[in-house]
């Protein structure tokens, strides 16, 4: 079962010392991940072809499929609610974790197969040269994204915010959104105060006031707005990148067997967030009891977060290769990487 978030109670019992401790050691992982040489290539991309047509002629039955999950994706409640979790075809083993990065440095360990996170994570993964492709493409509502300040807060714009102390976490969609909510405003990541935290203790930073801001997805912005009194100054409307992913390692899709059960996962995660879209409310409900937040906060939530499978397109492609070089000129990633290469399309006809 999908463990759950951790309850408000425990989010609030985070002392401000344990906050800081994660941030300090974020910061040191972030500059020991820095001071390394981008590796530029990953493998060449699987042909399309032959990966599929070996897809297609493999056994899942016995496959056991290790699964990333996240609070943010929400993929095992997301199946569960749709009715579609006893499809599978293949046994699955689900692993959850507070984001996208600390998946996918999972993933590069060999104990992950597959999993969904945002835009940036596999940035930075191609950055450490890790052994990983994206195989499926959602493209999200942007207003699954927000920059928002504590209630009763005296910042309203972003220009406000140079000096300011901004929590996010590190390598995650919200890392990228909030460097083009900077960008566009004109401050450098130079100009703020970057205070890198993990989901709650982000929101615990946030209420106490020891951070101006707090750049993060849903639910979490439904849980700060709603429990919280946060406000929201700007979203995903104009900002970021409007794509998410679905990312496996190289060593599963080189399995034949593995990467059958892999096109049978992504078929089926595309089926449940169309019906998702359709059944808001009963996605919420559900939603709401794998996460432990309340029905009201996940209600919102599965409005603001609907997401839509797409194919990987050269446009979708392009968009993550603005991420990389975004990330490469405001120096948070060394190097220059091509994201091409960390790429497999074999897998696009699942999106429909």
């Amino acid at each position: 079962m999908t463990t759950p978030m951790k309850t408000r109670t425990q989010q609030h019992r985070l002392k401000l010392a344990a906050a800081l401790t994660t941030a300090a050691l974020a910061a040191a992982g972030c500059s020991s991940a820095n001071s390394g040489t981008t590796t530029q290539t990953a493998g060449t991309a699987p042909n399309g072809t032959q990966s599929a047509a070996q897809a297609a002629q493999a056994d899942v039955a016995n496959v056991t499929l290790h699964i990333g999950d996240q609070a943010g994706t929400g993929a095992q409640a997301l199946l569960t609610a749709a009715g579609l979790i006893d499809k599978l075809p293949f046994k699955a083993d689900w692993s959850d974790f507070t984001s996208g990065p600390p998946m996918l440095q999972a993933m590069g360990a060999g104990s992950v197969d597959v999993g969904g996170v945002g835009n940036a994570p596999p940035v930075f993964a191609a950055a450490g040269g890790d052994q990983l492709a994206i195989v499926g493409a959602l493209q999200a509502n942007p207003d699954g994204s927000a920059l928002l300040v504590p209630k009763g807060s005296g910042i309203h714009d972003v220009a406000q915010l140079k000096g300011k102390r901004i929590a996010v976490a590190q390598g995650s969609s919200a890392d990228y959104h909030l460097l083009t909510v900077l960008t566009k405003a004109g401050i450098s990541v130079h100009d703020v105060t970057l205070v890198y935290l993990q989901p709650a203790a982000g929101l615990a930073a946030l209420s106490s006031g020891h951070v101006d801001a707090w750049d993060i997805w849903s639910p979490f912005i439904e849980e700060g707005e709603t429990l919280d009194g946060a406000t929201a100054i700007v979203t995903g409307q104009g900002y970021g990148s409007p794509y998410s992913f679905t990312v496996a390692s190289r060593a599963a899709l080189a399995d034949p067997a593995k990467a059958a059960a892999i096109r049978d996962y992504l078929a089926l995660i595309a089926q449940a967030h169309r019906w998702a879209n359709n059944h808001l409310s009963a996605w919420a409900a559900v939603w709401a009891k794998a996460s432990g937040l309340p029905l009201a906060v996940m209600a919102k939530a599965a409005a603001d977060d609907s997401s839509v499978a797409t194919p990987i397109t050269p446009a979708v492609i392009a968009s993550e290769q603005q991420v990389a070089n975004a990330f490469t000129a405001s120096g948070l990633i060394p190097g220059h990487v091509n994201f091409e290469a960390f790429v497999d399309t074999a897998f696009n006809g699942t999106a429909s």
